[in-house]
């Protein structure tokens, strides 16, 4: 008896780990398919970091006790995971008009492996975001080390996953793409500056700083900061909290987010 238990749960285990696998391939493809998603991900880079990063650089970079460069670039590194990934999460309501996602929910998955494989499969166009800011950052003599960058794509799937959770609750709510994109613009392109990607926030107060102790985009920040700026003259200044710190509330946020997103997408899926 114990035996057949452990079977049956081992054989779950893989049919969720499948669900995952499945649904982050079938985005993967898609994102190759779509012509414009691939350009997309190279010119939002050169948008925002070249135009508003660089214009930034020239007028305020002298004000400041560290080097600006670095900390804009690995700014908006963060900054790309969690705008790509929110993005790209919004073809869930495609999924739900084309009744694909009807046919994924009769299956007996959990409805936490449907997002989470969304989520990881948004990912992948996030990375490659990456890359083309990686490129416009080099055009503007802004590097990073190649142990940096590591860890960069060490911490990304959790970047991405604090991301991904957030937009399923304007997802699991809103069921008109156009609505979609225009609410997770409404999330994704304050997050920039009121968390900190390319204007430290470190001294914001007010309903500002509440706002930015809010977002979950800050403590991902300020944890990509601590780990790239370690051991450096510069790590007090830029680094607005301990690591632990900044961890355990990026882990609880994206908890509370996808169980709430999650809930709300399967009971628009279940009244429909």
């Amino acid at each position: 008896m114990n035996n057949y238990s452990a079977a049956q749960k081992k054989s779950r285990i893989f049919r969720e780990l499948n669900t995952v696998i499945t649904v982050m391939a079938r985005d993967i493809t898609l994102f190759f398919k779509s012509a414009s998603t691939p350009i997309m991900s190279f010119a939002l880079p050169l948008l925002m970091l070249g135009a508003i990063g660089g214009n930034l650089a020239q007028n305020m970079a002298a004000s400041l006790n560290f080097k600006f460069g670095p900390f804009m670039l690995v700014g908006m590194l963060v900054n790309m995971l969690f705008m790509m990934t929110s993005m790209n999460m919004t073809s869930f309501v495609d999924d739900h008009q084309t009744d694909f996602m009807q046919e994924m929910l009769v299956s007996p998955v959990s409805r936490y492996s449907l997002v989470i494989g969304k989520i990881f499969g948004s990912m992948f166009a996030a990375i490659i975001s990456l890359a083309g800011t990686l490129i416009v950052g080099l055009i503007m003599g802004i590097t990073l080390k190649a142990g940096q960058l590591v860890l960069i794509l060490a911490l990304s799937p959790l970047m991405c996953l604090s991301s991904g959770a957030l937009a399923m609750i304007l997802i699991g709510l809103i069921k008109s793409k156009t609505a979609a994109n225009m609410a997770v613009s409404l999330i994704t392109v304050p997050q920039m500056f009121l968390a900190g990607a390319i204007i430290p926030v470190s001294q914001s107060s007010g309903a500002l700083f509440v706002i930015s102790r809010l977002l979950p985009m800050t403590y991902c920040l300020d944890l990509t900061r601590a780990v790239v700026y370690a051991g450096t003259p510069e790590y007090n200044t830029v680094v607005m909290f301990n690591p632990l710190v900044n961890f355990i509330v990026i882990a609880a946020l994206t908890i509370l987010c996808l169980v709430i997103g999650t809930f709300f997408f399967a009971r628009a899926e279940k009244n429909r």
